[in-house]
């Protein structure tokens, strides 16, 4: 072995004794999981509340002993409702997006239409023909008037049945019976407007044809 193969050992050996860490320290400086720095991202830090928390948030902790399940119950609420019931002092990170409803909960509660409003009924305060119809007996359970399909109204008044036209307000009789089957206590329309029953009191019914 030369002298210079032994200068050039002797020098390898004496920078490995000086620098025993160096081929460690330059390997943990590239890696990303050997960090030992955590930067926060201001932009999403409340500086506020960092500094209360800091400053004041020991105040709290003596006070503790003070304390009572409804007081921690109303604080926690007050925080809550605050915004303040945060444990992270720096933030590593942005928050994520909060997510929106499209669709409210309770529908009912947000109506998609706007309430209209309702069309007023027109009530005439006068009436527009008068019908004079002497004899009509007072009974609710009876059945005295029908109006048929061909604008014809059918009324019973005692024995006889009248039948009366709204389109040209005539009037005619076409029904009589005696006093011993009568009066007329039932008139009814048949649906073709051509045909009625008359009711008697002695329980006789009986159909008519207009033609």
């Amino acid at each position: 072995m030369d002298s210079g193969s032994l200068s050039s050992s002797a020098a390898t050996i004496k920078s490995q004794l000086h620098f025993p860490f160096q081929e460690q320290f330059i390997q943990r400086k590239n890696s990303k999981e050997n960090l030992d720095r955590f930067i926060p991202n201001r932009s999403t830090m409340d500086f506020d509340y960092s500094h209360y928390m800091l400053t004041e948030g020991a105040k709290g902790k003596e006070n503790l002993v003070m304390s009572s399940p409804s007081k921690d119950a109303y604080r926690k609420q007050l925080a809550e409702s605050l915004n303040m019931n945060q444990t992270k002092i720096l933030a590593f990170k942005n928050k994520p997006l909060v997510s929106v409803d499209l669709i409210p909960h309770d529908i009912n509660t947000f109506p998609l239409d706007k309430p209209t409003a309702k069309p007023r009924i027109f009530i005439p305060q006068s009436s527009k023909r008068t019908l004079h119809a002497p004899d009509l007996m007072d009974d609710y359970d009876l059945n005295f008037l029908d109006w048929g399909n061909a604008n014809v109204l059918a009324i019973a008044l005692g024995s006889i049945m009248y039948l009366w036209d709204a389109v040209n307000g005539s009037t005619s009789e076409l029904v009589t019976v005696d006093n011993e089957n009568g009066p007329i206590i039932f008139v009814s329309w048949a649906p073709d407007g051509r045909h009625f029953v008359i009711g008697l009191k002695n329980s006789e019914v009986q159909l008519w044809n207009m033609n």
